[in-house]
């Protein structure tokens, strides 16, 4: 197996994961932060430096004060780190902090606060996210807040499915040449990895 094509693979794996999923800034390690849109592995290691020399970050833009991060790069890796039980409710969310105005006129209008407002599906599914729309954001932003607002933190991954093993391969003998089978991983190594295919060991 090609070990730099299975690195890349693996490493776009983990990439599009974080910042589908987002990561807990006050948790996530170096190695992990590197993985957000627009850090890199020296950033992400002065946050980690940051937060071990001050503590938890207790708000998103707390993230200006770290060395080398300036405003560009906060508006890139932003949206895609969560502080749960921060100052700031939606520091929790995948909203990203340019939108936050937005979000406050949302929470205005159903006259309540945003921490009880949030995962009210009912009081947000009843306002028109047409209402909202401005100069600044259109409609699918709009939808795109209401969604976190109304499940804040979900997880936008699809259920977990474990690998289908192949009908009649029970056995070494039963594998031919270019077969595609599904399997999994359960094990990696410097010269490759392990796929459990479901066939028994010889």
């Amino acid at each position: 197996m090609d070990q730099t094509r299975l690195a890349r693979a693996l490493d776009a794996v983990v990439e599009d994961a974080v910042n589908a999923v987002g990561v807990d800034l006050n948790t996530a390690s170096a190695s992990l932060l590197a993985r957000v849109s627009g850090l890199g592995a020296s950033l992400a290691e002065a946050i980690v430096a940051h937060r071990n020399a001050n503590g938890a970050f207790q708000t998103r833009r707390e993230l200006l004060k770290v060395s080398r991060l300036g405003p560009r790069t906060f508006e890139q890796c932003a949206g895609f780190l969560r502080i749960p039980d921060g100052k700031e409710p939606l520091d929790a969310s995948a909203v990203h902090p340019e939108a936050y105005g937005l979000a406050k006129k949302i929470v205005a209008a159903c006259g309540r606060d945003v921490r009880s407002l949030m995962g009210d599906s009912a009081k947000l599914r009843a306002l028109d996210p047409r209402a909202f729309v401005d100069d600044s954001f259109g409609l699918p932003t709009v939808k795109d807040i209401l969604a976190e607002l109304e499940k804040p933190g979900r997880d936008p991954r699809p259920e977990f499915r474990t690998a289908a093993f192949a009908d009649g391969v029970d056995d070494i003998k039963d594998l031919k040449p270019g077969m595609l089978l599904e399997g999994t991983v359960t094990n990696v190594a410097a010269f490759g990895a392990f796929v459990d295919i479901g066939v028994t060991r010889w």
